[in-house]
Formats: structure tokens, C-alpha cells, sequence
């Protein structure tokens, strides 16, 4: 029998049982689209699309952005119901081993022309700090009230849920103009993620556990380049990825009963996760690896071409930040014990295509729309005229290079 920590809740627990999420990771639209992202990839006619002319959004990376959304929700509805359930327990860790990974080097990659400008700054707030004390807020609000818990403290520096993402890329964000100056960035984010794992006791005050074991992510994707992208989605990429991705499959089912989610979450240390300190910097290679050629073979089977998605991907920070509610009825109403059908194969796979259809639902335009307020918020009256006025044109020319 096998049962999954309970990572949906925000009380004093061990960080190895507190639920990460992203994804996306603003898991998603101010995570992988940044206000000075770079031009989509060069490309050719017989590999990849054309380059989109300016004032159209790329939609290979809103096609990567939609299906990592779609993975983080499904992850997220399999954990009420996976006691018991070795499948289903590995295609979870499966699913962890990559997802949020994913979306943080695109976040990265699309970080790559942010340099601290004041117009970079003010969208950087409205974008980030903005949602992330506003969702704070709502999911600290709806707890109490699904739960009748008037009691339940707000606590600003303890991400609750899945807002970790938000303050998270806030300050990845404002630490890349210092990795561009660093001589060897990718192995120095290493060593400081590594350094995490051996530092107990910091995991709470704004999830810098987190902050720090997943950096090596966002670095990578502010070292990559449009002809990275060129490489990962060539045809003998593309066939490689499959027995990849099925011999990771096999291992993760072998390795599941003998391993603690802890180490994805990556929210915790080794001595928290009750491992010799020394375990601390090899897993954190070994994951970085394993993490690394499962976002390869994800991204190298992405379409490149519009599909139905591709639109959705513009709204995935919506689908992110709403389907966390759902996932906490759940839990809060302890629906899988009323229902034990739900953790059963059949209910299994309606929970699954339900939280696929919610994330979708979530990302359309209309909700997209009447989310703005919380997500992309107009802040002009908090700043000076001048930064105001700079954040204009910038922004306009943001929104043609980077959608």
C-alpha cells in the first residue's frame, strides 16, 4: 500500500509533505512571457515555422505553455486520490519529475532582455507581487470558509499553495542581469541549489527552499538561445524522446515505493527529508539531469504549428492560479472519502479528464478577460509619471516580441 504525503496544506507540517505549485508555471502567462522576452526562434521551412510576424504570439511556446498547464492540473487532481494506487503514484512522480522544470526554463528564456528597467520593474509587480498577495489572500479566505475555520492565519512570507510560483519568478526575475554577468552561471546556480539541500529550516519564509533548488531551471532557460529551441524539435530529437520518455516511465514505477516525493517538491532539505546530508547535492544533480532530458523530450513533441491550444496558452496563469480551488474542495470536503470510487481506476480517470477540461476551461479568453483585474492589473497611478509613461511604448513593443 502506498500513500502519498499530503501536500495540500499549508499547517506547520515536515516541508517534504507541502504541495509545490506551479508551472508554471504566473504559471504561465507572467511566467513564460515576460515583458522583454526575446524574438521567437529563427527557423526553416522544412524543420520549424516561420518566424511570426511581429504583433503574433509564437505558438510553439503557447503550445508547451497550454500542455505544461494541462500536466501541472492533472498532478495536482491525482494527489487526493493516489493512496494505494502504485500507477498511479508513479505517473505523479513522473509528471513532477518535469512539469514545473518546463515552465521555468521557458520563464527564463523569455527573461533573457530583462535588465531591471523602471518599466520592466513596474510590470514585474503588477505581474507578480500584485496576484501573488492577491491569491494569497483568496486562498487563505476560501480555507476558512470551505472549512469553517475563521481562525486560520494569513501569513504574507508562507506561500500558500500554489502562489510559491509567483513570488518565486519575482525573484528569479530580478537576479538576471546578475547572471549575465557571472562567468559560469549554470554551474554556480548548482552549487547554491545544492548549498539548499544542506540548509535546513529555511523552507517556510517565502518557500526560498524552493526559490533556491529550482534556480539551475530559470539560469538554464536565461542561457539558452532561439537555435536551442531549433535543436530540441528536430525529427531524430523527436524519435529519441520515445524510448526516453518509456524507459523513465518503467524506472519511476520501479524506483516509486523507494522514493519520497520531498525530493521533487524540492521544498525541504536532506536531513528534513530524513537522508544523509551527502544525498542532498547528488540528488540535486541527479534530478537536474532527469528533470532536463524529460523537458527535452516533452518540448521536442510539442506542435509547432497553431492547433486548437495554441490560444489557450495565453491564459495559462489563469488555469494555474484557479485550478487550485477545485483541488482543494477536494480536499477540504474530504470528497474522496465520502466517494471512495474516486480513488478506484474509473474514478481515477474521470478525476483526470475533469481537471483537464477545468484548466482548460480556465484558460480561455473570457476568463482570461474577466481575470485581468487580479493578473495583469493596471497600476499606473502607484508610480511617477515618468516610469509610467517609459512602461508605454516598452510595453507595446513587449507584447510583439514576446506573444
Amino acid at each position: 500500500m502506498f500513500h502519498a504525503p499530503n501536500g495540500l496544506q499549508r499547517d506547520r507540517l515536515p516541508e517534504a509533505s507541502r504541495e509545490p505549485e506551479p508551472v508554471p508555471t504566473s504559471t504561465a502567462e507572467a511566467a513564460a512571457q515576460t515583458e522583454a522576452a526575446a524574438p521567437a526562434p529563427a527557423t526553416t521551412p522544412a524543420a520549424t515555422p516561420a518566424k511570426p510576424p511581429a504583433g503574433r504570439r509564437d505558438a510553439y511556446f503557447d503550445n508547451a505553455k497550454y500542455l505544461a498547464i494541462v500536466l501541472v492540473a492533472v498532478a495536482h487532481a491525482w494527489e487526493p486520490v493516489m493512496d494505494g494506487s502504485r500507477a498511479t503514484r508513479a505517473a505523479y512522480m513522473f509528471v513532477y519529475a518535469f512539469h514545473m522544470p518546463a515552465f521555468i526554463i521557458i520563464s527564463g528564456y523569455f527573461s533573457r532582455s530583462f535588465t531591471a528597467r523602471p518599466d520592466q520593474l513596474k510590470r514585474l509587480v503588477s505581474g507578480m507581487v500584485v496576484p501573488y498577495l492577491l491569491f494569497e489572500t483568496a486562498y487563505t479566505l476560501f480555507r476558512r470558509w470551505v472549512t469553517g475555520d475563521p481562525a486560520y492565519p494569513f501569513s504574507i512570507n508562507d506561500p500558500m499553495y500554489l502562489t510559491w510560483f509567483l513570488i518565486a519568478l519575482f525573484v528569479w526575475r530580478l537576479s538576471a542581469p546578475l547572471w549575465r554577468l557571472v562567468r559560469y552561471p549554470l554551474p554556480l546556480a548548482l552549487a547554491i541549489a545544492a548549498l539548499g539541500t544542506l540548509t535546513p529550516g529555511m523552507g517556510q519564509s517565502l518557500d526560498l527552499q524552493r526559490i533556491l533548488q529550482f534556480l539551475p531551471f530559470f539560469v538554464l532557460g536565461l542561457s539558452l538561445k532561439p537555435e536551442h529551441f531549433q535543436m530540441v524539435r528536430r525529427r531524430e530529437v523527436r524519435l529519441l524522446a520515445l524510448p526516453l520518455v518509456a524507459g523513465a516511465a518503467v524506472f519511476t514505477y520501479w524506483i516509486t515505493p523507494h522514493l519520497r516525493m520531498g525530493w521533487f517538491y524540492r521544498s525541504g532539505s536532506a536531513v528534513e527529508l530524513d537522508a544523509p546530508w551527502w544525498t542532498g547535492p547528488l540528488m540535486t544533480a541527479a534530478m537536474f539531469v532527469c528533470a532536463l532530458l524529460l523537458t527535452v523530450a516533452f518540448l521536442a513533441w510539442v506542435p509547432r504549428r497553431r492547433t486548437w491550444f495554441t490560444v489557450l496558452g495565453a491564459g495559462t496563469i489563469c488555469g494555474y492560479l484557479l485550478h487550485g480551488f477545485l483541488v482543494k474542495t477536494v480536499v477540504y470536503l474530504g470528497l474522496v472519502r465520502q466517494h471512495p470510487w474516486l480513488a478506484e481506476p474509473a474514478g481515477e480517470i474521470a478525476v483526470t479528464v475533469a481537471a483537464a477540461a477545468a484548466v482548460t476551461l480556465f484558460c480561455t479568453p473570457p476568463v482570461r478577460r474577466a481575470l485581468k483585474f487580479a493578473t495583469e492589473p493596471e497600476l499606473s497611478w502607484a508610480f511617477r509619471r515618468d516610469v509610467t509613461a517609459l512602461a508605454g511604448p516598452a510595453t507595446a513593443v513587449s507584447s510583439r516580441t514576446s506573444r
